[in-house]
C-alpha cells in the first residue's frame, strides 16, 4: 500500500485522544479476505454525489465488483473511475448476481434513496449513503428499522464532521474547555442560488450534523420562513431544482434548544450579494469564537476574546493551538470520506453502529423538516417530532 495512504489515514482517520474515528488500517492488519462493494450511481439523477464511487479506492482490502447505472455512457465513465470489474444497468441485477458485502447509495437526489437502501439491506449487505437520507421521516424510520432488525451498519456521507481538524476543534471545546463555557451556536447556509428552503436542506444537513456533535441532540425548535418578505404560505411551496422533494422560503430562520439552556441558530436567506463564505458553523463560548467554514480541508478559526469583538485590541482569529497537518492525497475529493469508511469497516467487526450513522442522518432530517413544521404549524415543536410525514406536502 503507498505510504501516503498509510500516512492519511494515520493523521485523519485516528484519534486517541478523542476515541471518536480509529482505522483498521492503523496498527490493525488489512483483512486476508478483500471485501466485496458494488455501486449505485444515477447520471443525471442526482449522479455519485461527491466521488462517492470512488470512496473504497484508497482500501486495499476492498474490491469494486460492479456499478450500476442506467445511463450506458455514465455506467462507462464511471466504472472506469472508480475501477469497477463489472458494470449493470439494473441495480437488482447487480445485487443478486455480486451478492456483496459493501453498497454505496451514491445520488444526490432522495427520490429513490429509500428503495436502493431496502434492496441493498435485503442482499445483506452493509454500507454507505449520500444526504440527505430520504424525502420523509416516515420513510427514514423504515430505513433505519430494516437496517436495525437485519444488525447491519450503514453510514451517511456527511464528510465535515470526522476531518481531522474538526474533530480536533471538538475535542479543544468539549473537552479542554478552550473557549470556555459553550453558550450558543450559529449555522447559515450557503446561501447561493438556492438560498431559503433548498439550501437548507441541501447544505443545512451539514450544519445540524455540526451542531449535534458539539451541543448533542435538540429538545425543541421554533422557525419563522418568508417569500419575498411576508410569511410563507402552502401556495408558495414548490418542488426543489433537484428531486429532493418540496421545499419553500427565500428565507429561513430557525431557533432550536439543546440542553443546559444552550441555543442554535440556523439561518439562510436570499440576496443580491450571495456569500458562499457565510456557510459554516459558529461556537460561542464564555471566553472566545470558534469558526467552522466547510471546504475540502474545513477551515477553523479560533478568536481568544470573550466580548467576541476585538476591535482592533491584540486578538484576531487565529489557527487551532496543536491543529493537525493538511495531508495530500492523491484522490482528495474520495479521501475525505476516508475517515467514515474506515469508521464503518471497524464497526462491521466490532458490531457497533458507526459514528456517522443512519440514525444521525435521520435526527439531521428531522431538525430541518422541524422548520417547516413549526412555521406551518406556527408554534414550538419538541424532538421527536410526532408528525412523520413531510410537513410540506
Amino acid at each position: 500500500m503507498p505510504t501516503t495512504r498509510r500516512k492519511f489515514i494515520a493523521t485523519a482517520a485516528f484519534f486517541p485522544a478523542t476515541g471518536l474515528f480509529k482505522s483498521p488500517l492503523f496498527g490493525v492488519p488489512a483483512r486476508d479476505r478483500k471485501c466485496r462493494a458494488c455501486i449505485i450511481g444515477a447520471t443525471g439523477q442526482g449522479d455519485y454525489g461527491h466521488n462517492l464511487h470512488q470512496v473504497f479506492a484508497l482500501r486495499p482490502d476492498v474490491e469494486i465488483v460492479g456499478l450500476a447505472d442506467q445511463d450506458e455512457a455514465g455506467r462507462r465513465s464511471h466504472a472506469a473511475e472508480a475501477a469497477a470489474a463489472r458494470t449493470y444497468a439494473d441495480y437488482h441485477e447487480m445485487l443478486t448476481t455480486e451478492k456483496p458485502d459493501l453498497v454505496v447509495i451514491a445520488p444526490r437526489h432522495t427520490v429513490r434513496h429509500r428503495e436502493y437502501l431496502l434492496a441493498a439491506v435485503e442482499a445483506g449487505a452493509h454500507g454507505l449513503i449520500e444526504k440527505p437520507i430520504a424525502d420523509t421521516l416516515s420513510e427514514a424510520d423504515e430505513m433505519l428499522a430494516a437496517v436495525s432488525r437485519r444488525k447491519l451498519k450503514w453510514a451517511v456521507a456527511y464528510n465535515f464532521r470526522p476531518t481531522p481538524i474538526v474533530q480536533h476543534a471538538r475535542r479543544l471545546i468539549l473537552q479542554e474547555g478552550l473557549i470556555g463555557q459553550v453558550l450558543e451556536v450559529r449555522g447559515r447556509g450557503k446561501e447561493d442560488r438556492r438560498a431559503g428552503g433548498e439550501d437548507m436542506l441541501v447544505l443545512g444537513s451539514h450544519i445540524t450534523d455540526l451542531m449535534r456533535s458539539f451541543v448533542g441532540d435538540p429538545l425543541w425548535c421554533e422557525a419563522d420562513i418568508t417569500v419575498g418578505g411576508r410569511p410563507a404560505s402552502k401556495s408558495d411551496v414548490h418542488e426543489a431544482t433537484e428531486s429532493l422533494g418540496p421545499v419553500v422560503g427565500d428565507r429561513i430562520q430557525a431557533t432550536y434548544a439543546f440542553k443546559n439552556g444552550v441555543k442554535g441558530y440556523f439561518a439562510s436567506t436570499a440576496s443580491e450579494d450571495g456569500n458562499g463564505g457565510r456557510w459554516g458553523l459558529d461556537i460561542f463560548g464564555s471566553r472566545g469564537v470558534v469558526t467552522i467554514r466547510p471546504d475540502m480541508q474545513p477551515m477553523v478559526g479560533l478568536l481568544r476574546d470573550p466580548s467576541w469583538a476585538p476591535f482592533g485590541r491584540i486578538q484576531s482569529w487565529e489557527a487551532l493551538p496543536g491543529a493537525p497537518a493538511e495531508v495530500a492525497s492523491p484522490n482528495p475529493r474520495a479521501a475525505r470520506y476516508a475517515p467514515i469508511v474506515d469508521d464503518l469497516l471497524l464497526a462491521i467487526e466490532e458490531d457497533r453502529d458507526p459514528k456517522v450513522s443512519l440514525r444521525d442522518g435521520l435526527v439531521s432530517l428531522e431538525m430541518l423538516q422541524a422548520v417547516y413544521e413549526s412555521h406551518f404549524r406556527q408554534a414550538r415543536v419538541s424532538f421527536p417530532l410526532p408528525n412523520r410525514a413531510h410537513p410540506l406536502k
